[in-house]
């Protein structure tokens, strides 16, 4: 079919990913995914949440939000409190990196992730988690340099994507305009060997058959590769 930005059914938008992106944090990434761009922190905090103190374990969890020049319309402050679609969000990014993480190597400490999406186009969750996994790298090897950890607690990468049902066909990498008439729309999140750790499908419109999941699942594999590749070429630089 005929995309929008011209690209094939299988393409990735173009990825850029910028490690130091801000002074402060341990880790602080800017993604971008074609017109979607997030930026992905990293902050170490020498303390763990109550559940887990003296049990010598650490812990990593997320924050997500949009801020309000992000989308065509203003996107309002949560300042009445988070909204379900970014606590549902968060959520999934916090368990999607728990899931690489060693957290008994890791310390009785927290690693924070906040990620901040500046310009939305759809597939914010899914470059939010793959940003996240290199400012997240970034602040364990901060710590590792420092002498505060002896060995990386991280046991893997992970990297997510979205892919869909869109007038039939099945494509990769869904930009808002996309996703929006999709009547399948999947976020599929792997490590980078090739292992899940969540897959969110919808069939918006319609049921969809045990075929068009494997179709859509073999595009996501593809996709998430190829992001693994991008999160190698920035950590080695």
């Amino acid at each position: 079919m005929n995309r929008i930005d011209g690209r094939n059914n299988e393409t990735l938008r173009p990825v850029k990913i910028t490690r130091n992106f801000i002074l402060h944090p341990a880790g602080s990434v800017l993604i971008e995914m074609g017109q979607t761009k997030v930026i992905c922190t990293a902050t170490i905090e020498e303390k763990v949440p109550s559940f887990l103190k003296g049990a010598g374990s650490g812990w990593v969890t997320a924050e997500y939000g949009m801020i309000p020049g992000s989308t065509g319309q203003r996107k309002s402050r949560n300042t009445k409190g988070i909204d379900g679609r970014s606590q549902e969000i968060q959520r999934l990014i916090g368990r999607s990196l728990r899931a690489i993480v060693d957290l008994k190597k890791l310390g009785e400490r927290t690693i924070w992730i906040d990620c901040d999406v500046i310009q939305a186009d759809g597939g914010t969750r899914t470059a939010s988690i793959t940003g996240a996994y290199v400012a997240l790298t970034d602040a364990v090897n901060k710590l590792i340099n420092e002498g505060r950890l002896a060995e990386s607690p991280i046991t893997t990468s992970v990297a997510a994507i979205s892919v869909g049902i869109v007038d039939g066909e099945v494509l990769l990498d869904l930009c808002y305009e996309e996703d929006s008439k999709a009547h399948v729309d999947m976020n599929l999140v792997m490590t980078g060997e090739g292992e899940y750790i969540e897959i969110q499908g919808t069939g918006e419109e319609k049921p969809f058959t045990r075929q068009h999941m494997n179709d859509l699942m073999a595009m996501a594999e593809k996709g998430i590769m190829e992001l693994v590749a991008h999160q190698n070429d920035a950590l080695s630089k």
